[in-house]
């Protein structure tokens, strides 16, 4: 539903380093159910670093990457170290849709508790403090994922703000693997990170960027698991480079991408006209995010591989009769674009069901997720344009096709909850 792609703010080293994949409106134009936010991607090169003072990047007093903030009131004392993450032997012990699923159930049901939300003519004042908060958030999101921030102008304030600090938190926690303190984060960076998000939910925010998190999830029913799950997908990153099935992948997906669509959703809000269950919009929020990172995947094999990273299902290539060596040397063979279309029809999938959840949201929150979806979406198309060799050609969806989709995304906004016929449903999947 938002962008999450890289963000450089605030620092002139930060401003000098050259932008990396995703940085454009294409990570997700990402927005996840929102993108990549957006997160999107996640840097592919960190490894694990010795520990050193920078090992601490993500305790108060430091930098997260480039978005720094002044402390909020009384400086916190450094969180105690938290580790919420599972042996790799239990994190595949029961299926990662298993696992993913009995999340958003979570998030659903806490959603489906609280009270419905209303449109105010006159939003409740802010604080002083706490508007300049979420104003911050707003300049980064305006600055590095413009058309979201675009389609946000579309939703009450009070929605509008949350997103905006959601987005940054997300912006920050990527900054962590791909920032210019990444070659020095370990795993006790990212536990203390999820130490301070603990914080955040217990109204002990750090700085302002956490304040304005901290003050959504107070007034919204967001709970805090699908944050910490992203967390868990960098420490993912810190040391997985393979992925032997689709069922491995699909979790790491979903700690990256579908955790942005569960966090959005509860502050989007669902339509008060929608007749759908809860569940099945979570579940569409949840496949935006899978369809979004899935296509990031197959756009990147190139750059992933000269990274000496293969996010591929290991099982599936050795089935289409493929080798990594086939990927390291960048062979676009018929073999290579056999296997292509499988994931590219998987991907579609994804976008299908995704399409069913975004109708059910509120019609001032549901532009900017059609844009993510239709705009994000076009990246396949390329793909197959370029004839399946996404090794030394990157999928490039061109500017004046980005801005046809806009208005087509602002029509499908209009359009009422659970409106949308089986068979419109496939029409708009295949344009």
């Amino acid at each position: 539903m938002m962008p999450t792609s890289r963000t450089a703010v605030a620092s002139p080293a930060c401003a000098a380093r050259p932008r990396r994949r995703g940085d454009a409106p294409g990570r997700a134009g990402t927005a996840r159910f929102p993108t990549r936010c957006g997160h999107g991607r996640r840097g592919r090169g960190a490894a694990p670093a010795p520990r050193s003072a920078s090992a601490h990047a993500a305790g108060p007093g430091a930098a997260i990457g480039c978005l720094e903030a002044e402390p909020w009131g009384a400086v916190a004392p450094a969180p105690a170290l938290h580790v919420a993450a599972p042996a790799p032997g239990d994190a595949l012990a029961v299926p990662a849709e298993q696992r993913v699923r009995e999340v958003v159930l979570k998030q659903a049901a806490l959603a489906a508790a609280a009270p419905r939300r209303t449109a105010r003519i006159e939003p409740e004042p802010v604080p002083g403090a706490l508007k300049a908060a979420f104003g911050r958030c707003g300049e980064v999101c305006n600055e590095y994922a413009k058309t979201f921030y675009l389609a946000t102008q579309l939703m009450t304030p009070e929605r509008r703000r949350a997103i905006w600090a959601i987005y940054v938190w997300c912006r920050r926690t990527d900054e962590l693997v791909d920032g210019p303190n990444a070659s020095h984060i370990s795993a006790l960076a990212l536990d203390r990170w999820e130490a301070r998000l603990e914080d955040i939910f217990a109204g002990r925010p750090y700085d302002m960027l956490d304040a304005a998190l901290s003050d959504t999830v107070a007034s919204f029913p967001v709970d805090i698991q699908p944050f910490r799950d992203m967390i868990e997908g960098m420490r993912m990153d810190l040391s997985k480079s393979r992925y032997r099935t689709f069922d491995e992948l699909y979790l790491y997906c979903y700690y990256v991408a579908g955790t942005v669509g569960l966090m959005s959703v509860p502050v989007m809000g669902v339509s008060p006209d929608s007749r759908a269950a809860t569940e099945t919009v979570y579940k569409g929020a949840l496949a935006l995010g899978l369809a979004n990172q899935l296509t990031n995947i197959l756009r990147d094999v190139g750059e992933d591989a000269r990274r000496g990273r293969i996010y591929l299902p290991q099982d599936e290539l050795e089935m289409a009769g493929l080798s990594e060596a086939d990927i390291f040397n960048g062979r676009v063979t018929d073999e290579w674009r056999s296997f292509m279309r499988g994931q590219i029809t998987r991907a579609r999938s994804f976008f299908r069901q995704a399409e069913e959840g975004a109708t059910e949201l509120n019609q001032e929150s549901r532009w900017p997720v059609w844009a993510s979806l239709l705009l994000y979406r076009q990246i396949l198309d390329e793909i197959e344009a370029n004839d399946y060799d996404n090794f030394t050609k990157r999928a490039y969806v061109p500017k004046a096709k980005k801005l046809m989709a806009l208005p087509k995304a602002y029509l499908r906004s209009l359009m009422a909850p659970s409106s949308l016929t089986q068979s419109q449903r496939h029409y708009s999947s295949l344009t």
